[in-house]
Formats: C-alpha cells, sequence, structure tokens
C-alpha cells in the first residue's frame, strides 16, 4: 500500500502546509505525511465553515440525505483500503478496524435516514383563555457550524458521529484529528467533496493542540464535540464560553458476574472486550467483579483464555492485542502495574512488553485508591475482584469517578431490572460485554466521562435547537 501525501483539507481541496509523517506504531514504518495547519490555516477553515453555513443549512432534504447515502457507498467501495489504512496508522488490529468501517457505513447511512425524519411538532398553544386561534409549532434547527476534536483509537467512526450528524442538519463541520493517525480523516474529507457535500462542508485541518484550541474559543463555531481524555476535555469546556459542549470522556468499565451465568458462554466476549485493541477503548472490560462462589473458577478460564490471545503484528487476522499508539502509554500502564503491586495487588498474567507492543496483564488483590481501580487504564489490564453477593458488586460497580457503560451477566431477570435501576451509567447491558455499542442507540458519559450524547439521532439534538412559529388568525 503506498503512503499519502495530505495536507489540511479546506474547502474541498488539500492546502500547502508543513509535513510531518505519519509513523506505524507496531513497525514504525511510514504510513504518509500530513500537512499541519498553523493559525492561518485554520482561520481558512472557520471562515468557510460559517460562510457556508447559511446556504448548506438552507439546502433541501434530498440533496444532504444524498451526500450521506453516497458517502456510505464509498466507504463500501474502499473498505479494504480504509481499513488497512486505520490498522497502519493506528496500530488497531485489522479485524476491528474491518468493524471499524463497517459501522462507518451504518453510521451514514443512519445520519441519511436521519436527515430525512428532522421535523418538529405541532403543540396546542389555547392552554389559556385568550390564546384561542394561534397554529404553534416547532422545529429544529442547527445551532451553527460545528467544532470537532476526534481521538485515535476509532479514526473513522468517531469523526462519523460528529460528521454524519453535521451533514444530516447542514452544519458545516471543522475537525481536527488525532494527531497520531490523521490519514483516516483526510481521506474521508476527500469522499464526502466527492460524494456531492459543498466546498467546507467539513474541513479537517491537524493541528497543534495551542493552535487547535481556538476550535473551543472562536464564536462562529457554536458547538463544540470532543472524544478525547477528561484532563483535554473539560479544559476545553472551561474556555469555550457560550457554546454547547458535548464531551464523550474516558471510563473505566465495570462488568458484574453472578452465580447463574454459563460461565464458557460469557468468557470469549469478556476477553474480547477486555483487551482487544490492546485495551485503548474506553468502554473496554477493566474491572470484573465476580460472586465468591464462582470466582475461582472465572479467574481459572479468564487467565487461560487470555494466555491464548493472538499478540503482536495488527495485520495479521488472528491478532487481538497490537501495539499502543506511543511507547509512553507502555511505560505509563507499567508503573501504574508496579504501584498496584507495591500495594499489594497480584498480578495472575502478563506485562511483557517489545516495542509498543504489551503483552496482556491481570490484576487482582487491587484497592479502589490505586490508578489502576480508579483511573481509565485505557491499556491491555484488567482487574479480577471477588464480592460477596450481588448487591455488593453492584456497589462496586458504582465505585468510580467515571460513567459511560456497565454490564451484568445474570439469568436472573430481577436482577437485571435492579442493576438498571441502581447502577449510576447511561448505558447497563445485560450479559454482554461493556464495550458493546451500535450506532443508533444513545451513548455517552456522566460524572468524568462527560455530557451529552452520540448515536446520529441524539447528537442531532445537540447539535440544533427548536425555533418556535405561533401564527395567530386575523
Amino acid at each position: 500500500m503506498t503512503t499519502r501525501v495530505m495536507g489540511p483539507y479546506i474547502g474541498g481541496k488539500h492546502e500547502t502546509a508543513s509535513p510531518r509523517e505519519v509513523r506505524s506504531p507496531y513497525d514504525d514504518a511510514l504510513v504518509g505525511t500530513v500537512g499541519l495547519g498553523d493559525e492561518r490555516l485554520l482561520e481558512a477553515a472557520i471562515a468557510g465553515a460559517a460562510a457556508a453555513f447559511k446556504a448548506w443549512s438552507r439546502s433541501p432534504t434530498h440533496e444532504r440525505a444524498l451526500v450521506l447515502e453516497r458517502l456510505a457507498l464509498a466507504i463500501e467501495a474502499e473498505q479494504t483500503e480504509l481499513s488497512q489504512l486505520i490498522t497502519r496508522e493506528s496500530g488497531k488490529p485489522i479485524r476491528y478496524s474491518k468493524a471499524e468501517v463497517a459501522r462507518a457505513i451504518s453510521t451514514f447511512r443512519l445520519g441519511a435516514a436521519e436527515a430525512r425524519l428532522l421535523g418538529g411538532e405541532v403543540l396546542p398553544s389555547d392552554q389559556l383563555p385568550g390564546a384561542e386561534g394561534r397554529l404553534t409549532l416547532y422545529r429544529r434547527v442547527p445551532r451553527g457550524p460545528v467544532a470537532g476534536i476526534s481521538p485515535f483509537n476509532f479514526p473513522l467512526n468517531l469523526v462519523a458521529h460528529k460528521l454524519a450528524p453535521a451533514l444530516a442538519i447542514g452544519a458545516p463541520l471543522v475537525l481536527k484529528p488525532a494527531p497520531q493517525a490523521p490519514l483516516t480523516a483526510h481521506r474521508l474529507a476527500e469522499l464526502v467533496t466527492a460524494a456531492g457535500a459543498p466546498p467546507h462542508a467539513f474541513d479537517v485541518v491537524h493541528a497543534e493542540p495551542n493552535v487547535a484550541e481556538r476550535l473551543a474559543t472562536d464564536p462562529r463555531l457554536p458547538v463544540l464535540s470532543f472524544t478525547g481524555s477528561d484532563t483535554v476535555g473539560f479544559h476545553l469546556e472551561s474556555v469555550a464560553r457560550r457554546k454547547r459542549v458535548t464531551l464523550e470522556l474516558g471510563g473505566n468499565a465495570p462488568c458484574l458476574i453472578d452465580e447463574t451465568v454459563d460461565l464458557e458462554a460469557l468468557l470469549p466476549r469478556i476477553v474480547d472486550a477486555a483487551f482487544g485493541n490492546a485495551g485503548q477503548v474506553c468502554i473496554k472490560a477493566q474491572r470484573l467483579y465476580v460472586v465468591k462462589s464462582r470466582f475461582d473458577a472465572f479467574v481459572e478460564r479468564f487467565v487461560a483464555l487470555t494466555r491464548e490471545l493472538a499478540v503482536g503484528d495488527p495485520m495479521d487476522p488472528q491478532t487481538v492485542v497490537g501495539p499502543m499508539i506511543e511507547g509512553r502509554h507502555v511505560t505509563r500502564v507499567q508503573e501504574w502495574i508496579a504501584e498496584a503491586e507495591r500495594g499489594g495487588a497480584t498480578r495472575l498474567l502478563g506485562g511483557d512488553a517489545r516495542g509498543n507492543v504489551l503483552w496482556p496483564i491481570v490484576l487482582t488483590g487491587t484497592k479502589p485508591e490505586q490508578r489502576v481501580c480508579k483511573d481509565e487504564i485505557f491499556g491491555p489490564v484488567t482487574l479480577v475482584e471477588p464480592v460477596e453477593d450481588f448487591d455488593a458488586g453492584l456497589r462496586a460497580c458504582n465505585a468510580s469517578r467515571f460513567g459511560i457503560q456497565a454490564a451484568v451477566f445474570t439469568r436472573d431477570l430481577g436482577r437485571a431490572l435492579t442493576a438498571y435501576r441502581e447502577l449510576d451509567y447511561p448505558g447497563v447491558l445485560v450479559n454482554d460485554a461493556p464495550s458493546f455499542r451500535v450506532d443508533n442507540v444513545p451513548y455517552g458519559g456522566t460524572r468524568d466521562s462527560g455530557q451529552g450524547r452520540e448515536g446520529v439521532r441524539f447528537a442531532i439534538e445537540d447539535f440544533t435547537e427548536t425555533k418556535l412559529l405561533s401564527l395567530k388568525d386575523l
């Protein structure tokens, strides 16, 4: 596969900018070159988005829906190449890159459907005497151009979750892609133009943080949609005055396994959720709580299945655990593991490292105050701890500053409903891993995991506002 040279994509074309190499986190092979946008180029993108907003937001429904439908077909036509590009620049194992491309196709098709459904409601206004004789209705209209910042771990589909709703409502999107994996977003921008979107409907500017912060502060972009770390996300929210800010941040998702389940049926799914893509997923299974009566049996099989995982080359279709995105994160994870072990934790498996590849690690005997418990490890590490009973397990799941999705495995319907009521998470999954997500459902966090929701229809609600019409008889 040839390397790509891509400048900032502004107004339907690549601009010339200072080149930066993009290299594979697995073997340091050159993947491509991306232009680094400066203040001038970012201003061109923001100004272009602001100028394009009125016409694009008032374009006919069928035009916006057709762009999304064509875009889905274009991605489908080159899904092999896009999967390989995702793997080469992000290190994501090819099996997961293929799944990501398939999901992105679905996300854009959902966007086309939502574009055709976007409307409002007729309301009765005659609630009090004297208010009769009026037609009152509202519709949803875009707030304005959208600023987007996306992460490396889903360089296509997490961009799609900003772009599909933006295209559906006719809101231009200015995106800063992840610095480690920017090429996929640039290729997507080319496909958007080819699908018939007007210039500045989707501009992509790879920029340094001090330059890109303007996406949060510029008033011409009244919506900020950020996906990434809680530290950066909350900083941007603090400087994004008078904006609608949606934050999709980190997590340390729990799983609770009770005594009623068939362990062999659920273990492969939990193992994949714990270590797939080297655990670089914000809803990976990080904390596993097992009722005492099943704990020993669970741990034995969990460790055995984890030991069998294919580790290494992300282009190998069998690989589950590829490289971490950067060497500094390998070092960080090893430091957290050492801290936990000094505090009494036991390592049941793993920890070898070769380059950016870190073999899966299973810990037990951890303490809630340790970083492996209280923070997002974002690596191939999972904790397994016993709990006295189901209720104690629910309390352990809730002992977190994060909240996106939690999983409960039980055959007891009453317990499933109790978990839905008691778990302080926007998403509760019963008999499936916390990493499960389909692209039409509401997805997002509370507490230190952020605010707002993705899922195309739900993101549209954040990107739009209601506009009222009251028409009185004369």
